[in-house]
This record gives C-alpha cells, sequence and structure tokens, in this order.
C-alpha cells in the first residue's frame, strides 16, 4: 500500500565510529572522522526535503563506560522526520571497524528487526563505506529495494598505498582485514543501483581497479559545506568565540590565518604544509599558520598512526 503522498522513507547505514546529533568527537580517532560528519548532515538534508517522510541512519549501538552514554541510545531524533537508530551488533562495547566483520550479518538482522518494528519498508538503502555496504546488501536484498552506495575510502586504494610505502602484504591484512573489506567494497558494487563517488578521479581511477566496475552507474557529487557556518567574513562580523585561546598562543594574533583542521592522518599532509609554511619568510610576515589536529589528551595514549603524525607535527614546529 503506497503512503500519503507517495512520500519517501530512506534507511541510510553508517556502522561504525562514534555518531550522534550533537558536538561530534571528530578526530576522537581513526573511526570518527569526516564520514560521522557526513551522514548525519545528508540525514537532516534528506529530510528537509519536501517528498521524504522519514529518513532513518541506522548506526551501531555502544554500551561502554569508556564512551559517552549517548552512543547507548537506542533512537536519537535529529528532526522531526529523521533519527539515528542504534542497532545493537556484536559485543557492546565501542569497537574499531577492522573488528567489525563477524558481526555484520547480525546487524543487518537486527536491522531488518527494526524496520518490521516501524511497519514501513526503506524505498531506497544508501549505505556507507565497506562494513555499511556490506550490511546495506544484504538488508536490500532480503526487503528487494534499491541500494545507493558511498564508498568514502576504498580499500585497494589503501592496500596499493600501503604497499607503495614498503608495508608488508601480511601486516596490512593482519592490521586492516583488507581481503575481507575488499571483498564487502565488491558485494555492495554488485548490488547497488547507484554509486555516489565524490570526485571523477574516485570514479575513473580508484573504482575502475574493482571486479565490479560499472561506471555508467556512477554519480560524482561532492561533499557540501554549511554556508551558515563558513562563509567569507563581513566588515563588522564578530570574532568567533575561540578567538581568545587561539590568541595566545601568537606574536601578532590580528594577521590573516591560514587553518588546517582535521583528524591527525599522515594523509592530510600536515607535514608539507608545515615545511612550506616554515621555509617561506614572507607567507610567515602575511598570515599566522593554525593546524586543530583531532582531539588529544596524551598523545602517547593514541593510536600509533596518530601518535607518529603529532609527534612529527611538534618536531617539525620546534625546527
Amino acid at each position: 500500500m503506497k503512503r500519503q503522498e507517495d512520500k519517501l522513507y530512506l534507511a541510510l547505514i553508517s556502522v561504525h565510529g562514534l555518531i550522534r546529533g550533537h558536538d561530534l568527537e571528530l578526530g576522537r580517532d581513526a573511526d570518527t572522522g569526516g564520514q560521522s560528519k557526513y551522514v548525519v548532515e545528508l540525514t537532516k538534508a534528506l529530510a528537509a526535503h519536501p517528498r521524504v517522510e522519514r529518513v532513518d541512519l541506522l548506526t551501531r549501538l555502544v554500551d561502554d563506560p569508556k564512551v559517552d552514554k549517548d552512543y547507548a541510545r537506542e533512537e536519537e531524533p535529529l528532526a522531526d522526520n529523521a533519527f539515528i537508530v542504534r542497532i545493537p551488533c556484536g559485543p557492546r562495547r565501542y569497537l574499531r571497524k577492522e573488528l567489525l566483520w563477524p558481526y555484520l550479518d547480525s546487524f543487518a538482522d537486527n536491522a531488518l528487526l527494526h524496520i518490521r518494528r516501524i511497519g514501513k519498508v526503506p524505498d531506497v538503502i544508501h549505505s556507507h563505506y565497506a562494513d555499511g555496504g556490506y550490511a546495506g546488501a544484504r538488508l536490500a536484498g532480503l526487503l528487494g529495494v534499491p541500494l545507493v552506495h558511498t564508498g568514502h575510502s576504498l580499500g585497494r586504494e589503501k592496500q596499493r598505498r600501503l604497499l607503495d610505502q614498503g608495508v608488508k602484504a601480511e601486516t596490512i591484512e593482519r592490521n586492516y582485514n583488507i581481503t575481507q573489506r575488499i571483498e564487502a567494497e565488491e558485494f555492495a558494487l554488485d548490488n547497488a543501483a547507484m554509486v555516489i563517488a565524490s570526485t571523477t578521479q574516485e570514479v575513473e581511477r580508484q573504482y575502475s581497479v574493482y571486479d565490479n566496475y560499472e561506471p555508467q552507474n556512477m554519480a560524482v557529487i561532492p561533499p557540501g559545506v554549511e554556508l551558515e557556518r563558513f562563509h567569507p567574513p563581513g566588515r563588522e562580523s564578530p570574532r568567533p568565540s575561540i578567538y581568545p585561546e587561539l590568541e595566545r598562543f601568537l606574536r601578532e594574533p590580528r594577521k590573516p590565518m591560514i587553518l588546517a583542521l582535521s583528524r591527525p592522518d599522515e594523509r592530510k599532509n600536515f607535514a608539507t604544509l608545515l615545511r612550506a609554511y616554515g621555509e617561506h619568510l614572507p607567507l610567515q610576515n602575511a598570515a599566522n599558520l593554525i593546524l586543530i589536529v583531532g582531539n588529544r589528551d596524551d598523545i602517547q595514549t593514541m593510536e600509533k598512526g596518530s601518535r607518529g603524525v603529532l609527534n612529527e607535527i611538534l618536531m617539525l614546529i620546534d625546527r
């Protein structure tokens, strides 16, 4: 039976990371980065469309004293018709994405129970990343609905980059379960009615090495930006609330700022930015360089990759 005015029910799947509708802990770890922000904002944007009746963002429920209790809430509203729905999946504790593979079938099964409970079949399922792609393809197959998939980053590209850096294949497999990730990506591509990529390069170079590469089913939609928050300053724009905090670190705080903001990941290439700034006196005279590199309390307690990036940044600043 069709719903009132044929409005759409959409289900998004983003399994890993710590996802909530406020104060996202971006940069807390490698799994809580831009994808978390992307899927929350996408859910809100889709819910605001006049043809959409309901949007559910399905993610993993985490009940762990080491993280905020927000992540144990089964349902969190983002708008009147948009919700984060947290699905039980494996152990209750927080797990990094590389350890979630054995539990994705139970995620899909429990997501199906949620859909049956609300009594609506999604018109479209939109999966994110390889783990979401696997769960989304299973769920879409069970329900007989189309799957849209966004990879965000791709296993074959990661494997190629690590091999080029001299990392041994067995080390890559042990640390990243890369074979299982690539198989999940192939499964998602084989079942997707459409694949969303961020750039043409992603379509033509990164996806082209997959067995289930079908460029005619791919669309490039670059990630957006919140124009209410990010825009050229007006003549009378007040200084941001963080300005006093920044001011105490700067000799000349009134100079323009070059801002780089991301989690501490070597792919973000902070080192090259620092070298370029540190070796160019006219640029130093013209502007301040501000780096906001994720969240940290103690560098030594962080993951090896993040620890290495931050240590390199601090050494380069000293030089």
